[in-house]
């Protein structure tokens, strides 16, 4: 088993987490925006501030290397390619998204059960696409291998 590539970790988490920063931008900034709004209003809130979304976005990142190094833990084990991926994305996704979302949207009610749905469908395919794109950097280090007239070998006795 080889030893994890921490720089690919960061190239590909960069990179999972922009394109989940983009994707909920998409989402939640654009298609969910009104809602969002109008939610807040009704817990008596003003609308996300620049800071906020700062956050957002820094969260996302950190979640896009975490689901890399994910990735690059679990690929030993599943092999390296897009399902691998898909498996870790789904893992971020659980912890990150659908459990925080069931717990303070669902069950204790801040927002709609529709816009919990909505923004939590939609992380979904964030988190697994920022994955898969990120997944495409990942690569195991390279073995440095001895040098032939370096190697020691010992008689083979018969």
């Amino acid at each position: 088993m080889g030893k994890i590539n921490i720089g690919r970790v960061l190239l590909g988490g960069i990179v999972a987490g922009l394109v989940a920063d983009v994707l909920g931008y998409l989402v939640d900034g654009l298609l969910l925006a009104p809602r969002w709004g109008d939610e807040l209003m009704a817990l008596g809130r003003e609308d996300f501030i620049p800071a906020q979304l700062i956050w957002f976005n820094v969260l996302g990142l950190i979640g896009g290397i975490a689901v890399i190094w994910i990735y690059a833990a679990i690929r030993p084990r599943f092999g390296a390619g897009p399902m691998t991926a898909v498996f870790a994305g789904l893992v971020v996704w659980v912890v990150g998204s659908l459990i925080p979302n069931v717990s303070f949207m669902l069950v204790v009610g801040l927002f709609s059960h529709r816009l919990a749905a909505y923004t939590t469908a939609g992380a979904l395919v964030e988190i697994v696409a920022g994955a898969l794109a990120g997944a495409t950097l990942y690569k195991e280090p390279v073995r440095q291998s001895v040098p032939s007239d370096q190697v020691r070998t010992t008689p083979r006795t018969h």
